[in-house]
């Protein structure tokens, strides 16, 4: 009676081990194909830019004992300011390509009391170069790309669209002069429209 049990439990097991290993192989070629098809495809990366950028032609505008106020106006509201160092006003500028190192500038405005003392950190770019290079970055993008197509109509492709004919404008007729045979012309009537507010009660 016992080994009829075992007899019939051994199919069963049979069974789950085969289906166990085929739904494991069915998944490791899954993984593969995605695997594949990840290589192909793919995403979409932006730059990213943090911070404050300034410009060379910004930093040669500064002047020693300009006030706060116009260190702002020229170079914007700093990205970092201390307690500890009220005196000091750091400006950073981060560039994150894909495929290139993280590109980061640093200036910093030091002050005494109210008035601008001085300023040092990296050199900067000029406002050109900067959005040359983020131009010709795009370009070299755009290049493995279909070109853009062109919006402006040939004249073959207007000559297919006629334009409609505009209907001919008349003179105006000269006013009526006015003289004691024609009768006075009656008034328009002016719109009369509802009380913006409900009268009060």
């Amino acid at each position: 009676m016992l080994v009829k049990a075992r007899c019939r439990a051994r199919p069963g097991l049979v069974v789950l081990i085969g289906a166990s290993i085929a739904a494991l192989t069915a998944c490791s070629s899954l993984d593969s194909a995605s695997s594949r098809i990840a290589g192909i495809v793919k995403p979409y990366r932006v730059d990213v830019v943090q911070g404050n950028f300034v410009a060379r032609e910004q930093v040669q505008a500064l002047q020693p004992g300009m006030s706060r106020q116009q260190v702002r106006e020229i170079l914007g509201s700093p990205l970092l300011t201390s307690l500890f160092h009220a005196d000091r006003w750091e400006y950073v500028f981060t560039l994150k390509r894909p495929g290139e190192e993280l590109q980061a500038r640093k200036l910093t405005v030091f002050f005494k009391g109210d008035v601008l003392d001085r300023s040092e950190g990296d050199a900067m770019p000029g406002e050109t170069e900067f959005v040359a290079t983020l131009s010709a970055r795009a370009g070299q993008e755009r290049a493995g790309q279909d070109p853009a197509p062109v919006l402006e109509a040939t004249p073959e492709q207007l000559a297919r669209y006629p334009a409609s004919p505009r209907p001919a404008r008349t003179p105006a007729s000269p006013p009526p002069a006015a003289d004691s045979m024609t009768p006075a012309a009656t008034p328009t009537p002016t719109p009369s429209y509802p009380p913006l507010e409900a009268p009060a009660r």
